[in-house]
C-alpha cells in the first residue's frame, strides 16, 4: 500500500476543510471591532449599507437610487461574512469624507436631470419609508426625532418625505453629521474650523500631547434643500455655506422629472466623555426597559410557581405508588400483580416500537443539533463574546455551531434507532436522513423566498455563489460529521429496557376526549415562558432594533427547558395511567406543540404589531421565516420533552419489578 499517497490525500482533505471553514468564518473578527484611533486631519470615509424599510422588509442597494458615487466612480464592496450575506447586507464605499477634528460644509455632486424611472423609484422608496444606513468606524448613523413629545432614536435617515395633504415628495439631499470623539491622550486639543471661522492653531506642545482620537458617536440630521442651479458648477468637496434644518417646503428639493439634485453635507466634531468600550450603549438601550424587566421577572415567577406545583404533586403521586409497592411482602406483591391498575397494566407494551420510528429518530437527532446550537450561542452572547460591532457574527456563529454539532445529532439519533430496533442495521439511512431533514426543509423554504427576492431585485436575495458555499458547507462538513456521529451511535451499546415486551399489543381503552387535544393544550405552559421575550426578538428582527439582552434570553431558555421537560413527563404519566402505551410521539409533541403557539403568535404580531408591513411579498417573506423558526422550535422543545419522558419511563418501570 502506498502510504505516501494516503498521506497526500489526507493533506488535501485537511486543506479543503480549512478553506471551507475559513470561508464560512470570514469576518468573524471585523477590523471595525477593534479600537481605532485617528490623528488630527486624517481622512475617514463613511460606508453605506443596504436601504431598508419596516414596511416591505426588502433591502435594496444604496446605489440603486441616483445618489452621488465616490470620486472616480468606482464602487467597492466590503468583504461581508456569511451572516451579513444571509441578512441582505451590502456595504459599499461612499463619497462622504470626513477629516478628523475638522468642521466643514461640503458639496458632493449634482445629478443629471432625473428621468421618469428615477423619479418613480425615488417616490416609491420615499412612500415605502426606506431608510439610508450609513456606517462610520463601524458605528451606524443614529437619528433622533420627536414624536408626540417623546424623543425617539432611529438608525439611518429617510430617503425622502411626503408632507401631509400633499401629493409631492421631497428628497433628503443635505446631511448634518455630528461625530462625537474622545481624546484618548493629552488635553486641550482644539477643533479645527474651516470657512467663516478661519483656521484654528495648535501649539507644538499640544500636538505632542494629542496623539489620537476615538470615534464614540455618529449622529445625522437630514433635511431637503433646493440649491441654486449655479451649484452644479462646483466640484466635489468644495466648501459651501452651512444650512439650518429644517426648511420650508418652498426651499426644499422636490422629486420630479428634469430636476437636478445637488447633494451636500456638513460635519461637526464634538468632544465627548464617552469611552470607546461604551460607545455602543446608546444603540443597545432598549425602549421600555422597565416594562421588559418587570414582565420577564413576573413571567419567571409565575412559571416557576406553576411548574413547581405540578412537579411536587407528580412526585408525591408516583413516590406513593412506589413506596406502597416496596413495603409489601412477596405474597402481597404477587396478589397486587394480579390486581394491577393504571400505568402498571401497560408494562408489556410501554417499550413497544412506536409508529414511524425512523422519523422519530431523525427528528430527535435534528432537535439535539438545534438545541445544542441555541444553548452554546446564547451562552456565548450572554457573556459578551458576540459584539453587535461585528455584524453578522451571531448568525455566522450559529451556522458554524450547527455544522459541527452534526456529530451529536447522528450519535443520539442512531443510538435511539438501535435501542428501538435492537440492531444497528439501517444506521446509514438514519444518519443521512438526520443530515438532510431540517437543512432540507430550510433549503426549500429559503429557495422559494429567494425567487421572490430575485424577482424584486432585492439585496436580500442569496447570491448563487453563496448557494454553492452553503451546499459545500452542508455536504462537506455537516453530512460527514453526522455520519461519524451515526457510526459512533451504531457502535455504542443500546439502552436496555427494564421489562420485556409482549408479542400481542394490548388494546387501548376508549376515552371520552381525544388524547391529542390534551397534547396540544400542553404547549401553552412552555409558551407562557417564551412569549414576552419572543415579542422583543420579533421587534428586533422586523423593526430594525438591536437585541442584546442575552442574559434574559439565557434565563428564559433554561426555564423553557425545565418547563418542557416537566410538561412532557406529566403528560406521559397521565397517558400511562389511562393505559395508553403509545406515549412516544405524544411525549414529543406535548412540549413540541409550543411551536404551534409561536407560529400563531407570529401571525398575531404581523396583523396587530407590524401594521406598517405592506404587500403580499413582505407578508410571504415574514411567514416563511416564521415557519422556519417554528419548525426549529418544535424540533428543539420536542426533543427535550421526549428524552426526559424516555428516561422517566425507563426509571419508572425499572423501579418496580413486575413479572
Amino acid at each position: 500500500m502506498d502510504y505516501s499517497l494516503i498521506s497526500k490525500r489526507k493533506c488535501w482533505v485537511t486543506f479543503i476543510y480549512m478553506v471551507i471553514v475559513l470561508t464560512a468564518c470570514n469576518g468573524f473578527y471585523l477590523p471595525g471591532s477593534y479600537m481605532r484611533t485617528y490623528s488630527k486631519g486624517e481622512e475617514i470615509y463613511a460606508k453605506v449599507n443596504s436601504l431598508t424599510s419596516i414596511e416591505t422588509e426588502l433591502p435594496f442597494s444604496y446605489y440603486s437610487l441616483p445618489y452621488c458615487k465616490p470620486r472616480g466612480g468606482e464602487i467597492k464592496k466590503s468583504a461581508e461574512n456569511l451572516g451579513e450575506l444571509l441578512m441582505g447586507d451590502q456595504i459599499d464605499n461612499s463619497p462622504y469624507r470626513f477629516r478628523m477634528n475638522v468642521n466643514e460644509s461640503v458639496f458632493i455632486c449634482t445629478t443629471p436631470a432625473l428621468s421618469e424611472h428615477e423619479v418613480k423609484l425615488l417616490k416609491q422608496r420615499t412612500r415605502d419609508l426606506y431608510q439610508v444606513n450609513m456606517i462610520l468606524d463601524n458605528l451606524p448613523a443614529m437619528r433622533y426625532a420627536q414624536q408626540n413629545g417623546v424623543k425617539i432614536q432611529w438608525t439611518g435617515f429617510p430617503v425622502g418625505y411626503s408632507p401631509p395633504n400633499s401629493n409631492d415628495d421631497y428628497i433628503i439631499n443635505h446631511l448634518k453629521f455630528i461625530v462625537k470623539v474622545h481624546e484618548y491622550e493629552g488635553t486641550g486639543v482644539e477643533i479645527i474650523g474651516t470657512g467663516e471661522e478661519g483656521m484654528g492653531v495648535i501649539s507644538e506642545a499640544e500636538k505632542k500631547k494629542a496623539s489620537g482620537f476615538e470615534i464614540v458617536g455618529f449622529e445625522v440630521e437630514p433635511c431637503s434643500v433646493k440649491y441654486d442651479p449655479e451649484s452644479a458648477k462646483l466640484h466635489m468637496y468644495d466648501s459651501v455655506k452651512s444650512v439650518s434644518c429644517p426648511l420650508e417646503l418652498g426651499k426644499s428639493q422636490i422629486i420630479r422629472e428634469q430636476e437636478r439634485v445637488s447633494f451636500t453635507y456638513e460635519v461637526e466634531f464634538v468632544k465627548s466623555d464617552i469611552r470607546w468600550p461604551s460607545r455602543w450603549d446608546a444603540y443597545l438601550r432598549m425602549e421600555g426597559a422597565r416594562v421588559h424587566w418587570f414582565s420577564i421577572l413576573n413571567s419567571l415567577m409565575v412559571i416557576f410557581f406553576l411548574a413547581g406545583i405540578v412537579f411536587v404533586i407528580f412526585l408525591r403521586t408516583v413516590r406513593r405508588d412506589l413506596t406502597r409497592y416496596e413495603e409489601l411482602d412477596k405474597e402481597a406483591q404477587a396478589q397486587m400483580n394480579e390486581e394491577l391498575s393504571g400505568w402498571k397494566l401497560v408494562v408489556g407494551d410501554v417499550f413497544r416500537e412506536p409508529n414511524h420510528p425512523k422519523l422519530l429518530c431523525v427528528m430527535i437527532g435534528d432537535g439535539v443539533q438545534i438545541t445544542g446550537m441555541a444553548v452554546v450561542t446564547i451562552v456565548f452572547a450572554a457573556f459578551g463574546f458576540m459584539s453587535p460591532a461585528s455584524r453578522g457574527m451571531l448568525l455566522t456563529g450559529m451556522i458554524i455551531l450547527y455544522l459541527f454539532l452534526g456529530t451529536g445529532a447522528g450519535y443520539v439519533g442512531v443510538r435511539l434507532w438501535r435501542t428501538i430496533k435492537g440492531t444497528s442495521e439501517g444506521w446509514r439511512s438514519v444518519s443521512w436522513s438526520i443530515a438532510c431533514f431540517f437543512p432540507g426543509i430550510v433549503f426549500v423554504i429559503l429557495t422559494a423566498l429567494n425567487f421572490i427576492l430575485w424577482g424584486s431585485n432585492s439585496t436580500g436575495a442569496i447570491p448563487i455563489s453563496l448557494y454553492f458555499i452553503l451546499i459545500l458547507l452542508w455536504f462537506c462538513i455537516s453530512v460527514p460529521l453526522t455520519l461519524l456521529g451515526g457510526l459512533l451511535g451504531a457502535r455504542a451499546e443500546p439502552i436496555q429496557y427494564p421489562v420485556r415486551t409482549n408479542q400481542i399489543p394490548r388494546e387501548i381503552p376508549a376515552r371520552k376526549y381525544p388524547s391529542w387535544l390534551l397534547v396540544l393544550g400542553a404547549g401553552t405552559l412552555p409558551f407562557g415562558t417564551l412569549f414576552i421575550e419572543l415579542f422583543f426578538i420579533l421587534s428586533s428582527i422586523w423593526l430594525g432594533r438591536f437585541y442584546y439582552v442575552f442574559g434574559f434570553l439565557l434565563v428564559v431558555l433554561l426555564l423553557l427547558v425545565i418547563v418542557c421537560a416537566e410538561v412532557s413527563v406529566v403528560l406521559t404519566y397521565m397517558h400511562l395511567c389511562v393505559e395508553d402505551w403509545q406515549w412516544w410521539w405524544k411525549a414529543f409533541y406535548a412540549s413540541g406543540s409550543v411551536a404551534l403557539y409561536v407560529f400563531l403568535y407570529s401571525i398575531n404580531y404581523l396583523v396587530f404589531d407590524l401594521q406598517s408591513l405592506s404587500g403580499p411579498v413582505s407578508a410571504t417573506l415574514y411567514l416563511g421565516y416564521s415557519l422556519i423558526m417554528a419548525i426549529a422550535i418544535m424540533l428543539s422543545t420536542g426533543t427535550i420533552g421526549f428524552l426526559t419522558s424516555f428516561y422517566f419511563v425507563h426509571y419508572l418501570f425499572s423501579s418496580v419489578k413486575i413479572d
